[in-house]
Parts: C-alpha cells; structure tokens; sequence
C-alpha cells in the first residue's frame, strides 16, 4: 500500500498492484464524485508551509444575529417615525398623503419578501432604510414641483397636473438606475449583499408604485374632485 498523508492525516492508502511507469499512476475503487474530487484536492495542494495551530476557539449562538436584528429594526422603526413628523410638520395634509403611502410601501415590500421566503438580514434591513429615504425624496420632488407650478400662478388642479407629470421621468431615471445596479450587485455579489440588493431591488418597485400612482390617486380623492378647489395643503 502506498499512504496518502497531509499534516498527519491518513486520506488514503491506495493497493500498488503493479509497477509505476512514468510516475503517472491511477487510483481504482468504489468512491463517489465527492470523494474522488476531495481527494483530488489532497493531491493537488500538498502540505502546508507551517503548522496550523488552533489559538482560540468560540462558539457564538443565535442571539448575536437576533440582537443585530432588533436594532437594526429599532433604527428603521425610529426613522420612519421621525420622516413621518417631518412630513406631516412641512407639508400638512399633502404630507399626510405622503405618510400613508410610505407605509403602504414598507407593507408590500415586507409581504413580498414574506412571499418569497427572503431572509431579514442586517444588509436586508441596511435597503429597507434606503428604500425608505428614496420613497419619501420621491414625495418631496413631487411637492416641490406642484408648490413651483403654484409660485408661477396656476390653479390648483392645473399644479398637481403639471406636478405629477414633470417629476415622472425624473422618478423613474432614478428609481430604474437604482434598481439596476440591485440588479448587478445580486447577480455577482455574495450572501450578504444579495440580501442588501433583494429587499433594495423590492422596495424600490414598491416605491415606484406607492410614491407616485398611489399618492396622484389619494390628490385625486382628496383635492382635484373637490368643485371649488381654491388652495392645497403643501
């Protein structure tokens, strides 16, 4: 028999049934794929240069994972509280409007992840909060624009129109340009960051939909099918 040893570990011990022309010999016996490539890799890598000894070694349970969690949950939580005040504060009941569909947004997003069985992670949590910051920047675009189109002199009704219609592309550049590189970052990125571009990638659909169909519906309900619609609360 001739050992196959690597830092003092028996991988093999192979029968030499005749004599070894060349130096090339071939192995034979009953071995799955597996077993064939790790012993392969034994062959291929050799020994270390130096001994590997083992200083300290930990064992970390899940509550580390689960307190990251909770705070990075804490953190969201406490942002979307203060980003709902300071719409409401700045922008009355337009920010109303605004806080209605944010939330709406963060529901689908949650329900989408929940539907495809998405892992909360601390990087998940990391594009939740920056889906958060581009649906409200997305509100704020659209309220600027109707509150620029009122400075001019137009109606009320003729300033959401314009409103709505000029941040369209604008929203839209800027939501596709994101969702793209998710795109990027999920197909050649590693765990970690698949789970940053998936729930960014997400919320960022959700976005799309919730910051400016959902509230250009709920200005529709609310202010432009009033018949004598003098001022709007921005």
């Amino acid at each position: 028999h001739l050992a196959i040893i690597l830092d003092g570990n028996v991988y093999s011990a192979p029968r030499i049934n005749e004599r070894i022309p060349g130096g090339r010999a071939v192995i034979t016996g009953q071995f799955t794929v597996d077993e064939a490539r790790d012993l392969a890799i034994v062959l291929r890598a050799g020994a270390l240069p130096a001994p590997v000894k083992i200083l300290e070694e930990r064992t970390v349970g899940p509550s580390l994972g689960a307190d990251s969690i909770r705070q990075g949950l804490i953190a969201i939580t406490t942002s979307a509280a203060v980003v709902f005040v300071f719409m409401l504060f700045y922008y009355r009941l337009s920010g109303l409007i605004a806080d209605v569909a944010l939330g709406l947004n963060l529901l689908i997003l949650f329900a989408c992840m929940a539907a495809f069985g998405a892992t909360l992670t601390l990087p998940g949590l990391a594009g939740i909060a920056l889906t958060v910051g581009m649906a409200v920047d997305t509100n704020i675009l659209i309220f600027e624009r109707i509150r620029e189109e009122l400075r001019v002199g137009k109606t009320p009704r003729s300033a959401i129109d314009a409103g709505f219609t000029r941040a369209l592309r604008t929203i839209i550049d800027t939501h596709l340009t994101v969702m793209v590189t998710a795109a990027i970052l999920y197909n050649f990125g590693t765990g970690a960051v698949k789970g940053f571009a998936v729930s960014l990638f997400v919320g960022l659909a959700a976005s799309l939909f919730t910051a400016y169909f959902f509230t250009r519906l709920l200005f529709d309900l609310i202010f432009v099918r009033r018949q004598k619609l003098q001022v709007i609360s921005i």
